[in-house]
Order: structure tokens, then sequence, then C-alpha cells
């Protein structure tokens, strides 16, 4: 059994299994070669011989316990014929949203679309070097999907003021998205994946009085069939207000917190296992910054289940140097 799993399934509180939410990106010079060559996003996401070899770079540097497949969320809605293209020092953009197309998209355009992400999973997850670690799949929530679907852009820049104008739209929106992510999550899960991430990287920007409807709900569907297939999922709604409550209605395996959580609050409340939390700037500093604060997290989950990650992705500017610091100062706990 993989380490992450004895976590997960055993609740085993001995060991910190290590990886790294971003591990494989722009941080590392052997991606930044590649992405030189290969200045389409979705195109590269697209090439299994690329986006497998990506995916494998962290771990032939790091002592990492698991692989998570180098793709995007985003490639739910290009799967749908929404238009996604990753501008520099913009981000994503999409084209506006038509509902009678995305409609008339079934599982089989959806595949045919988006089937080299399965593909190279397969190659990811056969390859020697993951031998007693896990593969990771990975998708966007769909709050969060629908958010770029229908913002057409990251709301970091803006939500748009009318966005909730349509309630019919968006209903009808979380259905099709809802349909299409058990097909994205089945299809990894059938290609290697033995954990599934869900990302709602924007569940902080809702009310309390709407996480029911946009959050609550559809999530709970997508773990519950997750769970279906006898598979762990993580669930990461990152600076959602109230994680105990999104733990008692969802009931992920796993509950990955971000940096702005106070851990200790979570060691109070929360019984399942717990993962992430070290703020990612924190790997811009220097070794014995990095240490105390990443002690700080092994310390209060030192008698929980716990994964160590960090609370949001690994950022550009950081020193490979540092990363193999953490790992190996994990490892030695």
């Amino acid at each position: 059994m993989t380490l992450i799993n004895k976590v997960i399934k055993e609740n085993n509180t001995s060991i910190k299994p290590i990886w790294i939410m971003r591990q494989a990106g722009r941080y590392l010079p052997e991606f930044r070669e590649i992405r030189k060559k290969n200045p389409d996003f979705i195109n590269l996401c697209l090439n299994e011989n690329l986006s497998s070899e990506i995916t494998l770079q962290p771990l032939r540097r790091f002592d990492l316990d698991a692989a998570i497949i180098f793709s995007d969320i985003l490639m739910l809605p290009y799967g749908l014929g929404q238009k996604v293209v990753f501008e520099k020092n913009f981000g994503p953009r999409l084209e506006e949203l038509n509902l009678d197309k995305i409609s008339q998209i079934n599982e089989v355009n959806f595949v045919e679309k988006i089937h080299r992400v399965y593909k190279a999973l397969k190659k990811v997850s056969s390859d020697s070097i993951l031998k007693d670690k896990n593969t990771i799949g990975f998708v966007g929530a769909p709050w969060t999907l629908l958010v770029y679907m229908i913002n057409q852009q990251s709301p970091k820049r803006d939500l748009k003021k009318d966005f909730f104008k349509d309630e019919f739209l968006i209903n009808r929106i979380l259905l099709i998205i809802e349909k299409f992510l058990k097909i994205h999550i089945k299809n990894q899960i059938d290609n290697g994946a033995n954990v599934i991430q869900i990302f709602d990287s924007w569940a902080g920007l809702l009310e309390e009085k709407d996480l029911p409807n946009y959050i609550y709900t559809p999530t709970l569907n997508l773990v519950n069939y997750v769970k279906s297939l006898n598979v762990p999922v993580i669930c990461f709604p990152r600076e959602i207000k109230n994680y105990k409550e999104f733990c008692d209605i969802v009931k992920p395996d796993v509950i990955s917190i971000d940096y702005n959580v106070n851990p200790k609050e979570i060691i109070k409340n929360i019984k399942i296992p717990v993962q992430g939390g070290l703020d990612p700037k924190v790997l811009l500093t220097d070794e014995e910054t990095l240490k105390k604060e990443a002690k700080k997290y092994l310390d209060i989950f030192k008698d929980h289940p716990y994964i160590f990650n960090l609370g949001h992705g690994v950022l550009p500017e950081t020193d490979p140097r540092m990363v193999n610091y953490l790992v190996k100062m994990v490892k030695d706990y």
C-alpha cells in the first residue's frame, strides 16, 4: 500500500507523505525548456509524450509520494467545445459560452477532444518510478468551472456584475458540467489515476447562503461518484469560510486546506485526514524560515492523519533547491 493510501485508508499518523500542488511546472528549468518550444498550453496538455514527461520531471528530482498529471481544470470547457486560450501575463481567456453548442456535445465528442490526457495518464501510471506511489488525477469543482465558463476569465480580475442574473442558465450549465466531470473522472481512473483531487479554486467568492446550491450539492454528487469507483477523493475548497461544515456535508476522504486557515482550528474541528496548508511564499525565503514554518504544520498534525502539501500551487520563481530541502525535511521528520 502506498504511503498516501495508508494515511487515507488506515488513518496512519506515523508517516507524513508529501506531494506539492503544481509540482510539475514553471519553477523547473527542464519544464521551461519544453515550454519554450511549445507556447500553446492546451496543445502541450494534449501531447501525451510531453505532458507525461512533464508529470514525471519532479519525481526524478525529489522523493515525492505522488505524481499529479500535468493538465488543467479548463480541459473540461475545452472538451465541451468552448474555446480556451492561455495568454501570457493574463491567464486563461474563454470565448463566450454558447449553451446550445455545449448542449449538443455527447460523451464520444468530449472524450475524442481530450483523450490524449488519458493517454498521458496511462503512460505516467505505468512508469516504474511510480511503483509504491500514487498517480493523482484531478478536476475543477462544478462551481469553479461555472465561474470560468460564464466569466470567460479568472474572477480575480473581475466577476461579471450580472453573473447570477439568469438562474436557469446557471443551473443548466451546472448539470452539464457535472455530467461531463463524471465522464472525465472515470476516464482518468480507467487510465491509472488512483486518487482524484477536486479543485474549487473560487469557493471563497460565495456568500454562505449560496454554498448549498453552488458548492455543497454539486461537489457532494462528485465525491459520491468517485467513492463509488473505490478511489479516494481529496477536496480543496480554497478560502471557503467554514471547512468543518464543508467536510460534514460533502464528506471527502481528505480535506486540503489553504494557507489562510489556522491549522490549530482545523485540528480541533476536523477528524478526517488533512492535506496541505503551507504558504508557497515560504519557499521563497531561506532554509531556516522554511524549516520553522513546515515544522509548524508537522507538529500540529503530528497525531493526525496528514499529507504534507502547500496551501496553493508552487510559485514559478521558486528555487528547486528549496523544494528539495522541504521534501527531505518532511521525510526526515
